[in-house]
């Protein structure tokens, strides 16, 4: 994996997750959400601004019994639908069956909880024992070339990560095509197509699912059992002004921590706990990314902030490059003030339709090319086509993503550069699911936790806690304040 034994023990420690005490064999001995519910303490208290609240869930299964472990996964959140407000909770289990969540109260008015259950404990249990045999989709490969008189052949393959216990996906002997990015190691392979070479390959593509669980454990993942929302105490908090606030925080600069909660929304501001996040009109995005390079790298998610740059610069203007606009590559440019925004896609593997294989590149290699500078931003986020894959794989990944960004800040350490975590809001188990995204997500920011030079941005939790139903493809608003977020690092007041 390209880590050390130390890293590989706090990875895992800090990746620790419970399980249940024993062989889960029948649908109503797993948590229901149904019967799991949540209260509020102190509800005749008086509150003001700047205090907590706590939350707590209680899990119990089919027949209304109280569970005895954790391990179940939640999200919650405390909102106000008038105000536009909301906040983040963190949920500690407890192990014994109870959770709490402590919230800050962060806005004078009234607020009320919300609590879904996301994943029970034997559906992550079900997670955590097929993830690292294999991947859990497949690709598919296009080969074209010359045949007989002149006649075009397209073969279409089976293609895949070659990795671990997963290598060599087709029995037979000399089966596949393998192409290998040397700086990371990483290798792709493809079955051998029966007429061309493997120097004909074209095209990647998308495959079907293909999560190995037995139909006792599918049903654990039913739409009736996760992504629920739990029965609990809808008493209005009612939060007082307080004339002492919750802080300022301080100017936006990289090497800051993170804490929970990050921040709040408040009449669809985030109002940030990290920094002092600025609001950009259309004329001080222009001024902050003027003379700048932008490079977005990773998937569909960044590809929200190329979009939005293109439609909120006066004057940025998308390049014909003969690409399709959600695959890329992206680029525009707005040549009065020298600006230069560019999109491009992380490597395999990827869940995109299909398109040309060679405009896949690593995000190791494409910063390995970016020169760098004080008026360079790099933007970058690896998260969601790997939750199909092994961690250790993901692990591997973001060593080799490290090890470039260091070269990068070597060589040019006024680079900023931004990881943006991944988002909430893969429900759908054909594309993952949200638990193991909060996994990926614990070890990107792990990875990174001992480089100041770089800017972590936890939109996990801005993604979670708007009032809007959760979507791994944000809606304009949560972008537009993760856009501030980025130009508040890039130009801080």
């Amino acid at each position: 994996m390209g880590i050390t034994q130390k890293e590989w023990d706090r990875l895992q420690k800090a990746c620790d997750w419970p399980s249940p005490d024993g062989e889960i064999t029948r649908l109503d001995q797993s948590t229901s959400p149904v019967h799991t519910t949540f209260s509020v303490e102190g509800l005749n208290g008086t509150y003001k601004v700047g205090d907590t609240i706590r939350v707590t869930i209680t899990a119990r299964d089919h027949n209304n019994t109280v569970k005895s472990y954790g391990g179940d996964f939640f999200r919650a959140k405390l909102l106000n639908l008038t105000l536009k407000a909301g906040v983040y909770g963190e949920v500690v289990d407890h192990r014994n069956g109870t959770y709490t969540v402590d919230f800050l109260l962060p806005w004078q008015g009234q607020a009320q909880a919300d609590v879904f259950l996301i994943i029970s404990s034997e559906g992550v249990h079900v997670l955590n024992k097929y993830f690292e045999s294999k991947p859990h989709i497949r690709y598919h490969g296009y080969f074209e070339g010359p045949g007989p008189n002149g006649v075009k052949i397209v073969e279409k393959v089976e293609c895949n990560v070659k990795w671990g216990s997963a290598q060599g996906l087709w029995s037979k002997a000399n089966c596949c095509c393998e192409y290998e990015d040397v700086p990371t190691g990483s290798v792709w392979q493809c079955e051998r197509p029966q007429n061309l070479s493997c120097d004909y390959w074209v095209y990647h593509q998308h495959g079907e699912h293909q999560f190995p669980a037995t139909p006792f454990e599918r049903q654990l993942f039913s739409r009736k059992l996760t992504n629920v929302g739990i029965a609990g105490e809808k008493h209005i908090i009612n939060v007082l002004s307080n004339a002492a606030g919750i802080g300022e925080p301080e100017r936006c600069r990289r090497g800051l921590s993170t804490p929970v909660p990050a921040g709040f929304y408040f009449k669809d501001v985030w109002k940030s706990f990290v920094c002092n996040t600025r609001r950009f009109n259309s004329q001080q995005r222009t001024s902050c990314l003027s003379n700048k390079i932008v490079h977005f790298l990773g998937d569909s998610t960044t590809r929200q902030y190329f979009e939005f740059f293109q439609r909120n610069v006066p004057g940025l203007k998308r390049m014909n490059l003969n690409t399709h606009h959600k695959n890329g590559p992206l680029m525009a440019v707005e040549l009065k003030n020298n600006i230069i925004i560019h999109w491009r896609t992380h490597g395999f593997p990827l869940r995109f339709p299909k398109m040309p294989a060679r405009d896949l590149h690593y995000i190791t290699t494409e910063m390995d090319y970016i020169a760098g500078g004080l008026e360079t931003v790099v933007v970058f986020t690896f998260s969601a086509h790997m939750t199909l894959h092994p961690l250790t794989l993901y692990i591997h990944r973001v060593a080799k993503i490290r090890e470039a960004v260091l070269r990068l800040l070597t060589r040019a350490p006024e680079t900023v550069i931004i990881i943006k975590s991944g988002n909430t809001g893969l429900t759908a188990m054909e594309f993952g699911n949200e638990w193991y995204s909060r996994q990926l997500n614990t070890v990107m920011r792990e990875m990174f936790s001992d480089i100041d030079n770089v800017i972590y941005m936890d939109v996990w939790q801005m993604t979670s806690c708007h009032y809007t139903p959760v979507n791994i493809h944000p809606i304009n608003v949560i972008i537009s304040n993760e856009i501030d977020m980025i130009l508040s690092f890039v130009c801080p007041s």
